[in-house]
């Protein structure tokens, strides 16, 4: 069972723990169901005592735990602070060791928007890449010259230490993390549910350093072979020569360094192109199918459904649906309505 952990402080912003703990919910009782029905994730709220916390929006939250208490975790969220940040580090400061021990100890840390002064404030930041609300640009850089803040992009990843800007950015980094711990389908499933408008992925849209990264330079040139050749029938014997690596040996690197073998990795690529020319292109979807390679229209949609969870007709209502019509309904609804359960 995967532990995932919140620290509460009074100018929390609630939006930024709430919507983490009901996406890894969802994703837990998707992945219960095939493992007998154990429960898969354990979200915990900590707090310097268990008392009832009255946060600054009104909102009352009830800590589950205390800071001295918190074991090793696998995810560890640093909310949003409303507005300064600054007293809410200065009333942290105290916990900040708390804060470096779950690093040391292999736990994922998040920061959601200005949250992000409380991981710079321990020191974690420093040479890294990161990023922050950014209406704190300015302060951010100023107090923290060592940090590498990343002002264009709404999510940062240096090894195990991840900054959002928004809160709707930490629905995107919650979704890659169901990904990584349970499926791709699942996270689709939950994508789909809580994020009906079609979002960037987190390959997308994260600044990941190259810690994050593999450096085998054979595999970097297949990846970008690949990448040139998505309309080419994928043969791993002329790729390998391309290359000047035996076959096998390609494809165990290949898999290795990317966690996908060589024909999985070129789907996700034709499929990422497929979402872009639905949400940029009028092409049909014969059209877009045959600038993949693929001369089969209902295997391309047959392909576009099981990485997508949607046909690619639904895909491109859904992105191209975010307005409303004359009779008050959203394209959105008409195309995309998931049943309640």
């Amino acid at each position: 069972m995967y532990r995932i952990a919140a620290l509460l402080y009074p100018q929390a912003l609630a939006t930024s723990i709430t919507l983490p703990m009901e996406i890894m919910h969802a994703a837990s009782q998707m992945a219960s169901v095939g493992a007998r029905g154990n429960r898969q994730v354990s979200f915990q709220l900590a707090a310097p005592d268990k008392r009832q916390m009255k946060l600054a929006s009104g909102l009352t939250l009830k800590p589950d735990t205390r800071y001295q208490d918190l074991p090793a975790q696998d995810l560890l969220l640093l909310p949003a602070i409303w507005r300064n940040p600054l007293p809410t580090v200065n009333r942290m400061r105290p916990w900040l060791p708390l804060i470096r021990r779950q690093f040391e100890l292999g736990a994922r840390i998040c920061s959601v928007g200005t949250g992000s002064f409380l991981l710079a404030e321990a020191g974690l930041l420093n040479h890294r890449a990161a990023t922050t609300h950014w209406n704190y640009f300015q302060p951010f850089s100023r107090r923290y010259p060592e940090v590498e803040l990343k002002t264009h992009h709404l999510i940062t990843q240096s090894d195990n230490i991840y900054c959002v800007g928004s809160v709707n950015s930490i629905a995107d980094l919650m979704v890659h993390i169901v990904e990584e711990w349970f499926s791709h389908n699942t996270a689709r499933a939950i994508e789909n549910q809580f994020s009906p408008e079609i979002r960037r992925s987190f390959q997308d849209a994260a600044y990941q350093t190259a810690t994050s990264a593999h450096r085998d330079e054979t595999v970097v040139e297949a990846q970008q072979w690949l990448q040139d050749h998505l309309a080419t029938p994928l043969s791993l014997t002329t790729l390998a020569a391309e290359l000047g690596v035996n076959p096998r040996t390609l494809h165990r690197r290949f898999t290795r360094a990317t966690g996908a073998t060589p024909m999985a990795y070129l789907q996700n690529l034709r499929m990422a192109t497929a979402k872009d020319l639905l949400r940029h292109s009028n092409l049909s979807i014969g059209e877009i199918a045959w600038q993949l390679g693929l001369q089969d229209a209902s295997y391309f949609a047959k392909l576009f459904r099981k990485h997508a969870a949607m046909t690619p007709q639904q895909y491109r209502d859904a992105v191209r649906g975010k307005l409303f019509d004359a009779k008050g309904t959203s394209r959105l609804e008409q195309a995309h309505t998931l049943p309640l359960e």
